[in-house]
């Protein structure tokens, strides 16, 4: 498939390690990976050890010396150049770019070796540096794992009907319009919607969910998930990359790949780090007049650890992201929201599902709250307003509602028509004409933020329906716990009337600024940044686009299928759980804990192994076995995000 095809390429392209080594992706069986990584580590972190452990005491005990004493010294010096190949390779594409790396550092410690007849221990350096190229090479292609499990889930085949006949093609091969057939079991190639059929569809690798969702002919579905139960007939919409699927593959590749602003730290660091690690070799061979001590110094520093101790975390931390349909566009939108103190929250549809509801029923002079709903749903049926269609999904037996005649539409007013012979009106209080104790009524639910919409039959106020867009249930606990992250204010930013701001935002107890038009909602968020707030926006990624762009963070709710949404937002969460925005930031300040672990414990290797290495207490060959030790410790720590 194109989408894998396109990952992997990029991949290669990208992944090449600081010893001038490249990672190849490799596929790996997910009920197995944790296992195999975990043994992995296990053995990585056994041979380092040992490999530390033997090349000291055998360089105390003369053991290795010994050892290659019968070895030519002309042998000793091809060993060295066929095995320091890829470090010369990588030293030579360096120093015609001008500039000079860990390899230069690298190529150093060998010639200075080979300088002072050392061919023994240049051969064992060797050894032990191909061997941290290993454990770096597979250091860096695990924090690709996600991204690599992601691509897996992509559907490489597809069933179409054509003229009749169904063939099996490439999924690539389909085009929009195709009638796709997915049998249980399949996975969906293609976004699209349903023709036929109903079942059961995983919509993890999309949305996260791990609860099937039912579909139906109607419904829209997205390429890579799967059918668990049932036949589907689906018309192919969008293909190939740009599906939803693809679309995320394409942004979680391109997040991977992009650049933290903490790591400006590591690279200043980097910068500096290479000349002090020549002068301390420098200082080491005129203070202690031993050459050995300073070729050890040279092999002990490791700027590999400092190059990729913050992008293992953010590879790691956004393909974990995506695979709970988190989706961050990268470590910058990562350490933003890690800084975050402050969210404005939009409430249409972000902080309710922005479609009214029936929420009261109040009977007058003697009718029932059913006979209300259904006199009122038999004319409702025929209206395409809002309040309508929550009317009539009100009704018990929508199949059951009696026929309605005359239908007619007043606009700004309401509806009438003759319901069972009687002369039916629905809408407003003039409209309908509703006496003083059903405005009465419909003041008390409008002080509750809720639409009141008045019923008569035959010029006698039959009754009223309440009507509110409901609250969605996970908001205040997704407060709650954005509280206990120190995200103290919380504002909801609305164009609603005051009088239904002020009910939502006193439910959860947050402030609010209601009637507010979008240059409006710049103007707070501005206001707020001036003030030297972190400012995330949470919106639904297109009206809310101008907040999201500039807010520190735009995050977009719900945003599957929905290629504005994902285009506009910081970080788009691929459903409409609330749980996901507090995820979000617990993951992103998870990764710059991470981080400022992995620098630390770079750093504290360095200044530990040069210490040791200038006054003699690490020899050269155990110098290279330890070089592989912060590559290990940083694959451990990230990987934790993995598993988050």
């Amino acid at each position: 498939m194109e989408i894998r095809k396109a990952v992997m390429a990029s991949e290669r392209s990208q992944n090449v390690s600081c010893a001038g080594g490249t990672v190849e992706p490799t596929p790996r069986n997910e009920v197995l990976r944790r296992f195999r990584f975990g043994a992995l580590t296990l053995v990585f972190l056994s041979v380092a050890a040992i490999l530390l452990l033997v090349s000291i005491v055998g360089e105390r005990v003369g053991l290795l010396e010994k050892a290659f004493t019968p070895v030519p010294g002309w042998l000793s010096f091809l060993l060295v150049i066929v095995g320091g190949y890829p470090m010369f390779r990588g030293l030579a594409r360096d120093l015609r770019r001008g500039r000079i790396t860990a390899h230069a550092v690298m190529a150093l410690g060998l010639g200075a070796a080979l300088a002072v007849g050392e061919y023994s221990t240049a051969v064992v350096i060797v050894f032990f540096m191909r061997a941290g190229e290993y454990i770096e090479s597979f250091t860096v292609n695990r924090s690709r794992a996600a991204i690599r499990a992601l691509t897996e889930a992509a559907p490489e085949t597809a069933t179409v009907r054509r003229s009749g006949q169904e063939h099996v093609v490439r999924a690539t091969d389909v085009t929009p319009g195709d009638l796709v057939i997915v049998r249980p079991g399949q996975r969906i190639p293609v976004d699209g919607v349903v023709v036929e059929g109903r079942a059961e569809v995983n919509q993890a690798p999309i949305t996260g969910e791990s609860n099937p969702v039912a579909k139906q002919a109607g419904d829209h579905v997205f390429a890579a998930t799967i059918n668990q139960l049932g036949y589907l007939e689906i018309r192919a919409e969008q293909v190939g990359s740009d599906t939803t699927f693809g679309r995320i593959l394409h942004l979680v590749e391109e997040a991977q790949a992009s650049k933290a602003p903490v790591q400006r730290v590591a690279d200043r660091f980097s910068a500096y780090f290479i000349p002090f690690v020549l002068a301390a070799a420098g200082l080491t061979w005129l203070t202690t007049g031993k050459a050995m001590n300073a070729v050890a110094v040279l092999v002990v520093a490791c700027a590999c650890a400092i190059a990729i101790a913050t992008p293992m975390a953010v590879a790691a931390a956004v393909g974990a992201g995506a695979r709970r349909g988190i989706l961050i566009k990268g470590g910058a939108y990562l350490e933003a929201l890690a800084r975050v103190d402050t969210l404005l929250v939009d409430k249409t549809g972000t902080l309710t599902f922005g479609t009214p509801e029936v929420t009261d029923v109040v009977p007058l002079n003697g009718w029932s709250r059913e006979g209300v709903l259904q006199v009122a749903a038999a004319l409702e049926r025929y209206s395409e307003h809002p309040l309508a269609r929550a009317i009539v999904a009100s009704a018990r037996n929508n199949d059951g509602l009696p026929d309605a005649a005359e239908f007619q539409v007043v606009a700004g007013r309401g509806v009438a028509g003759r319901v069972e012979g009687g002369l039916v009106r629905v809408g407003t209080a003039d409209w309908v004409g509703a006496p003083p104790a059903a405005v009465k009524a419909a003041a008390a639910l409008q002080e509750q933020g809720k639409t009141a919409v008045f019923v008569s039959v035959d010029s006698e106020a039959a009754g009223l329906v309440g009507t509110a867009d409901r609250v969605r249930s996970d908001v205040a606990e997704a407060f709650r716990q954005l509280r206990q992250l120190d995200i103290r204010r919380i504002i909801m930013v609305t164009g609603d009337t005051q009088r239904v701001a002020t009910s939502v935002a006193h439910s959860f107890g947050i402030e609010f600024v209601a009637e507010a038009l979008p240059a409006d909602k710049m103007n707070l968020l501005q206001k707020l940044q001036h003030e030297g707030r972190r400012v995330a926006m949470v919106g639904d990624g297109i009206n809310d686009a101008p907040a999201l762009a500039a807010a520190d963070v735009g995050i977009a709710m719900g945003a599957a299928g929905t290629a504005a949404a994902i285009e506009a937002a910081d970080v788009a969460l691929m459903t409409e759980d609330w749980m996901q925005v507090p995820a979000a930031v617990r993951l992103a300040r998870r990764t710059f804990r991470t981080i400022k672990q992995n620098l630390f414990l770079t750093a504290a290797y360095n200044a530990v192994g040069i210490a040791l290495a200038s006054v003699g207490v690490l020899p050269p060959i155990a110098a290279a076995a330890a070089q592989s030790l912060p590559d290990v410790a940083i694959l451990l720590n990230s990987s934790r995000l993995l598993r988050s």
